[in-house]
């Protein structure tokens, strides 16, 4: 099987870059094709930046699955556990279009909707088509996009299109069959249960005719990959070089969730997640083929909110059917607040490329730069709620963006969740052992930056050699760190290498 296309010349489209790297940087986005990046600039998951702005929601409408992934344990009336393929209540796609009307009134950031499961969307076409119609025509302006493993991909293509979806992302574990037959028991193909080798063999045909279809048809395509320590972590860089030249948009290498409390195949089995540093060193090796997504957060089928905060429990079916909305009047506050945010993320690039010497009058976000020092890299941890600053108190952080900071950049390269140590109230300061599980979840940076940090975390950050600052709250997250950056390397700590337990 010639996955890669072998003899034919690849050539750009609107759904990809095979002829150079392409991804959802700031930078990158400034440099796509208009309609490209019309496609992209709202939407958090295509988008690095924009995930700082904009929101989602994923409708839960598809119950059944058409494979089984031996990294996968649907449930469907679950509120506790945040990873893909979990919800707390299914949806009929009349309730899916209220409910996404109603967040939308509610959030009006919110720019997407997305059908991810808890099963596949395709393996239940009825449900997700139906909702996508009635989507189209009561919020027009929403993005829809859906999430597949790909097996019904191609049958479906034709009517992706014909509802103007612009968004499609495959979840491609691999693309030979004796990784495959590691990673997924069985599918049903054909109304039979297939197994083993040949029922990857199957997938991976389906995903890769699939993806070659979406991209003839200017569809933007993200390819989703989990990395499995021991199956495919090697493997994974053909894949990303594979898809890549199919004209894939975006490539997401996503951490195996193994816990053995999730119930799933590898985790019973004792399968291990892999590292924070892992995870860095495989997308940096991807990278080299394509761009990679660093900000997914792994999302629930029922996510609501921002890209790290799930807002699902404000919007249950029964609180839903209570809310008395205006759509006119909350349509008009969505379309006013995209136009504002928008224009000023131009403002921002068009002030970042401006020619050097020349005096402009934009607006930006950002102070000028300084001239490039010279100096290793190092990682800061950031609390942030959004709107890319700094605007989250360490002791409230569910999760800290880690960005990757030298003299030229501060790149985010990923992030990590934690337990939330302090709730508020008298009972504030007694979670010493979340507090120590939050500081190894931080292993390897060197920096925290939050909005303010109590006396306690302060010194155990200290002593776990990572530098509590509170100094810059409510700044935009790239400002602060490069300023944080310049002053360690003023103080001479640059100098010399990394801390050891930074590469641990």
């Amino acid at each position: 099987m010639d996955l890669s296309g072998s003899g034919k010349p690849v050539t750009p489209t609107a759904g990809g870059c095979a002829a150079s790297r392409c991804g959802s940087t700031a930078d990158q986005v400034a440099s796509l094709a208009d309609e490209v990046r019309l496609k992209v600039q709202d939407h958090p998951c295509y988008s690095e930046e924009a995930h700082h702005y904009f929101a989602r929601m994923h409708a839960a409408v598809a119950p059944a699955c058409n494979i089984q992934c031996n990294y996968c344990n649907r449930k469907y009336d679950c509120s506790n556990e945040s990873r893909p393929g979990v919800v707390s209540e299914l949806l009929t796609p009349a309730q899916a279009v209220k409910k996404t009307l109603a967040v939308a009134a509610a959030i009006p950031q919110m720019s997407v909707l997305g059908i991810a499961g808890p099963g596949d969307p395709l393996a239940n076409p009825e449900r997700t088509f139906a909702t996508f119609r009635g989507l189209a025509e009561k919020a027009p302006d929403i993005k829809l996009c859906v999430s597949t493993n790909g097996l019904a991909l191609p049958e479906c293509v034709d009517e992706l299109s014909k509802h103007n979806i612009e968004h499609v992302t495959i979840t491609i574990n691999c693309v030979d069959p004796d990784v495959g037959a590691k990673i997924y028991p069985w599918i049903f193909w054909q109304n039979r249960r297939v197994r083993g080798r040949e029922a990857a063999a199957i997938l991976i045909e389906q995903q890769q005719k699939g993806l070659e279809m979406l991209v003839a048809r200017g569809i933007l395509v993200k390819v989703n990959s989990v990395l499995i320590p021991g199956v495919n972590d090697e493997h994974l860089k053909e894949v990303s070089r594979i898809v890549k030249a199919k004209g894939a948009f975006l490539h997401n290498v996503m951490p195996l969730i193994s816990e053995a409390e999730h119930g799933t195949f590898f985790g019973l089995m004792g399968q291990r997640s892999p590292s924070a540093e892992e995870l860095k060193t495989l997308q940096e090796a991807c990278e080299g083929d394509m761009n990679m997504m660093r900000h997914c957060r792994q999302c629930r089928a029922d996510a609501v909110g921002l890209l790290g905060e799930d807002r699902g429990s404000e919007f249950t079916m029964d609180k839903v059917e209570a809310m008395e909305i205006d759509h006119e009047a909350a349509l008009a506050r969505r379309l006013a607040l995209r136009a504002k945010v928008l224009s000023e993320l131009e403002a921002k690039r068009t002030r970042r490329h401006a020619p050097a010497g020349v005096m402009t009058q934009v607006v930006t976000l950002h102070r000028p730069a300084k001239a490039v020092a010279e100096g290793r890299p190092v990682l800061m941890a950031v609390a942030s709620k959004g709107n890319n600053v700094i605007n989250e108190h360490f002791g409230h952080a569910k999760e800290f963006l880690i960005y990757e900071v030298t003299g030229a950049s501060a790149k985010l390269i990923g992030h990590r969740k934690t337990e939330l140590y302090c709730g508020g109230g008298e009972s504030c300061g007694e979670g010493e052992s979340v507090l120590e599980r939050t500081i190894r979840a931080l292993q390897g940076c060197e920096v925290v930056l939050c909005s303010k940090i109590g006396i306690e975390p302060w010194h155990k950050l200290e002593a776990a050699g990572i530098k509590p600052d509170g100094e810059h709250g409510m700044e935009v997250i790239e400002d602060a760190a490069l300023e944080v950056w310049r002053d360690m390397l003023t103080a001479g700590k640059l100098a010399q290498s990394a801390p050891e337990k930074r590469r641990a």
